[in-house]
């Protein structure tokens, strides 16, 4: 592979940069990952996945969010990523599992079109609805139906964690101008120590949820794979859907399924934007602040 070689794909709209870390010459710091995903002096982008070796599943997997933060889990990035290893043959199978900061994912191309990854499955893991785990500073054991004032407004808060950190908030409407106005304050509300994702649910029926993201380090987006398992696990909760659940977003849908234990498996479809190389004007400004 070149040096600096980099693949752009998305998951509903939500796109990522993907790299590998044996290929790129120069350090992939918070200020470098800030310019490659902004879109006046990079490449426009979600986040970075950075590809890494690993010693306790088939591929290692670091995941980078647009404000040079780490994130643990990424459902969307995930998928993005198994479709570069996949495509350029860095796996040879259409099982294989991925190391991440949130813990291992195994893997399943399920379709693919002209040799290439079209639809893939992952198992996600285990939903975790402890309090001190997820993590929150609340002292119950779990964060469910909990009212919180946040920024002059009261909202019944269900948080849990599925690899990474989420607060979900069932609504009777949906009002993008809504979670673009409180998002951020949900996001470092000061119960959640590592910030967090939040999620505004409408449900449909048992089958179907829709709903509106904000992710954390990255603002309002258009799909999340880790949202809508985040989601389906809170409703699963609750007893108001059934065992598998389409979640409707502006980018998409995605097919969530959540066992009687709370194991997480994630559907949906990935396609590629570009290919090339990160031209050296780029690397040659790449640790500069960007203009405010």
């Amino acid at each position: 592979m070149k040096d600096n070689f980099f693949v752009k794909s998305h998951g509903l709209g939500n796109e990522y940069l993907v790299l590998d870390s044996d290929a790129i010459t120069f350090e992939l710091s918070a200020q470098a990952i800030r310019r490659l995903c902004n879109t006046n002096y990079g490449l426009g982008t979600d986040g970075i996945l950075l590809k890494t070796n690993s010693t306790k599943a088939d591929v290692g997997l670091l995941i980078f969010n647009p404000d040079g933060s780490e994130a643990e889990k990424s459902g969307n990035g995930i998928r993005i990523f198994c479709k570069y290893v996949f495509d350029y043959k860095i796996i040879q199978t259409p099982e294989f599992t991925v190391e991440t900061k949130g813990g291992i994912v195994h893997a399943n191309i399920l379709e693919t079109h002209q040799g290439k990854a079209k639809v893939i499955r992952i198992d996600i893991g285990k939903a975790i609805f402890q309090s001190k785990l997820i993590p929150t500073l609340y002292d119950t054991e779990e964060v469910q139906d909990v009212k919180a004032r946040i920024h002059g407004k009261e909202f019944e808060i269900n948080c849990v964690s599925v690899g990474n950190p989420h607060c979900v908030i069932l609504k009777e409407t949906l009002d993008a101008a809504e979670i673009k106005e409180f998002g951020t304050y949900i996001e470092h509300f000061h119960m959640f120590p590592n910030r967090i994702n939040t999620q505004f649910v409408k449900i449909i029926n048992r089958e179907r949820a829709e709903i509106l993201i904000w992710e954390r380090g990255a603002g309002f987006t258009l799909a999340s794979g880790t949202s809508s398992c985040a989601v389906a696990s809170v409703l699963k909760k609750k007893g108001l859907i059934d065992s598998k659940v389409t979640v409707q977003m502006i980018g998409g849908e995605l097919t969530v399924e959540v066992d009687d234990d709370f194991n997480i498996r994630l559907t949906g479809e990935v396609r590629q934007i570009c290919e090339g190389i990160l031209n050296p004007e780029l690397l040659e400004d790449i640790h500069l602040p960007i203009p405010k």
